[in-house]
């Protein structure tokens, strides 16, 4: 059987937090194709999302739970696939040998260093067997086995790649607001 065969079609609800300076764009994946990140190398335009909205929080503060900071908290309705579910130790096993290896690498110490990120490799091999995202445990500080996350490398507002904002009320900017929107 061949990965592929084994992708699925999500159907639900996700979440997302993020830095306010970005409110206008909360389906953009360009910040996290700016600086990389543990699931998408620089230059590949990723959406981190999260199963439940305490996880979209731990992941949003980086670690630091007692040092909140402003957040913006989307729910993204979702039907998009196929997905590959890394949650899944048989499946993990399939995808790269040493599963904990890649799982768990210091993947950001590997960046700074210029050494290889296995995880990139990895996405790299899905994203040609024509997955769209996966679905993987969080590595958050204080992550527990309900933690999960959504990464998606393929979206759009239209199925078979569905992920789109909930803003029924229009309550997001459409325009960036005045700041600095370096970071």
């Amino acid at each position: 059987m061949r990965l592929r065969e084994l992708g699925f079609q999500f159907q639900g609800v996700v979440y997302r937090g993020h830095n306010p300076r970005w409110q206008h764009a909360p389906e953009s994946g360009e910040g996290a194709a700016r600086n990389g990140g543990r699931w998408n190398p620089v230059g590949l335009p990723a959406l981190y999302t999260s199963e439940r909205f305490e996880t979209a929080w731990l992941e949003a503060q980086q670690g630091f739970p007692y040092k909140t900071q402003p957040l913006t908290l989307c729910t993204y309705e979702v039907d998009c696939g196929p997905l590959l579910d890394l949650c899944n130790p048989a499946i993990q096993e399939r995808v790269h040998a040493n599963p904990k290896a890649w799982m768990q690498e210091a993947w950001l110490d590997k960046k700074m260093r210029r050494e290889p990120i296995l995880a990139w490799g990895i996405v790299d091999q899905l994203i040609k067997e024509g997955f769209a995202g996966i679905r993987v445990p969080s590595q958050a500080n204080g992550a527990t086995h309900r933690d999960i996350n959504i990464v998606f490398w393929q979206w759009s507002r239209r199925t078979p790649t569905k992920v789109r904002v909930i803003d029924d009320d229009n309550r997001l900017p459409s325009e960036p607001q005045s700041g600095n929107l370096q970071n």
